[in-house]
């Protein structure tokens, strides 16, 4: 017999990067579900923006991912003004995309402060405020090339690989200890935001759209599903293609031009949002001491 839906009506999220994108559909998507929701990011103008669309239940906040107590604060806020943390979405997350012999150091260190980091970060600060209360759920924006390594993306691979890896470790660890608290990650397709344009669509790599990808976190979070795939079809297809050799799987990658989704893009459509990630970290220039800062990271 199928378990009943959890209800999330007057339950409480945090969401980091929640200004735009898959962050703002997310927190649309809650509200719908009748949740209080917190957004959380670097861009504050913005973030309050979207809090005030989502109404009395939505609230924003300054939020640095890669600083802990920027995160603490933020997470702090969310309960001093909404109640009592029942969900965090870690969304906040950067694509810099572009052939890996040309990736400066600071373009990857940036990335993994940003996407790994700050998920390390974000998840054991909320485990800390859920585990006591025995209920709650971490929800981690992976991808898909969390478990595909997709050309001109092979930093951003490597970072949602740690994503994957990371959801499935803590999860385990709980599940060992007996705890209720739930581990969810999320994998999908290019979205339709600022953080995939200008890269390049394919008869089998279409965009989709943000709100496809809240609207798969509320069914996940109602089912109590781990692995979250969006389109579901995406899946099935995993399935299939691990079965097959791997100049198998190579040559459907090939055939359907899936390896040219990242490696093939319009560097004028992607400048602005080039510009705005290589804002949000650490900014180093060719040749610098790695140690020195130039700007303090992001949580968009």
């Amino acid at each position: 017999m199928a378990k009943e839906p959890r209800p999330l009506h007057g339950k409480v999220a945090a969401i980091t990067g929640g200004a735009r994108g898959i962050g703002r559909a997310t927190a649309q998507a809650f509200v719908r579900q009748g949740m209080k929701v917190a957004i959380g990011d670097l861009d504050l103008q913005t973030a309050q923006q979207t809090a005030d669309e989502l109404g009395p239940v939505g609230a924003a906040f300054g939020l640095d991912v890669t600083d802990r107590d920027s995160f603490a604060a933020f997470l702090d806020a969310t309960q001093e003004e909404l109640g009592p943390l029942d969900v965090l979405v870690n969304n906040a997350g950067i694509m810099q995309i572009g052939r890996f012999q040309d990736e400066d150091d600071a373009t990857a260190r940036r990335q993994v402060d940003i996407n790994v980091h700050g998920v390390i970060t974000g998840t054991k600060l909320a485990l800390e405020r859920m585990v006591p209360r025995n209920t709650g759920a971490v929800v981690n924006i992976a991808s898909q090339a969390g478990k595909f390594g997709i050309p001109g993306g092979a930093t951003y691979s490597a970072t949602k690989h740690a994503v994957v890896g990371l959801s499935e470790a803590v999860r385990a660890e709980l599940m060992l200890e007996g705890s209720a608290v739930d581990i969810v990650y999320v994998m999908p397709a290019l979205v339709n935001t600022e953080l995939a344009s200008g890269t390049t669509q394919t008869r089998a790599v279409r965009k989709i759209e943000p709100h496809d990808v809240a609207d798969a976190i509320v069914h996940a979070l109602r089912h109590g599903i781990v692995d979250v795939w969006v389109p579901k079809n995406v899946k099935a297809i995993n399935r299939v293609t691990t079965l097959l050799p791997r100049r198998g799987t190579e040559a459907v990658a090939r055939a359907l031009k899936a390896d040219r989704v990242l490696y093939t893009f319009d560097p004028d459509v992607r400048r602005e949002y080039e510009l705005r990630a290589a804002r949000s970290g650490p900014a180093l220039r060719r040749g610098e001491d790695t140690s020195k800062e130039i700007a303090k990271p992001s949580g968009s």
